[in-house]
């Protein structure tokens, strides 16, 4: 099963610790994991089910590519972080 890791700043805001979920893509993964926190999956993902824009993710030390529907691939041994995008200056 992938390994989800969530980053510090997420935790702030909501209840998010380091979880596996079986999956063949993101989306997959990211369905098992929201299973069991709802509040989870509504700050990640937006009402349509695409990636928030203020959000990242990364496997397997690659930056998503389909912000939509969330079809990268992820194996069983995938590490994805999802992690708030912060910006300033």
């Amino acid at each position: 099963m992938a390994r989800v890791i969530f980053t510090a700043n997420l935790k702030r805001h909501v209840e998010c610790p380091v979880s596996t979920a079986p999956g063949g893509t993101v989306r997959e993964v990211l369905d098992g994991v929201f299973a069991h926190n709802h509040v989870l999956r509504g700050y990640v993902l937006d009402e349509q089910g695409a990636l928030r824009k203020h959000m990242g993710i990364i496997v397997d030390g690659i930056v998503l590519a389909d912000r939509a529907r969330l079809a990268d691939p992820v194996r069983p041994d995938s590490t994805v972080y999802v992690l708030q995008a912060l910006s300033g200056g």
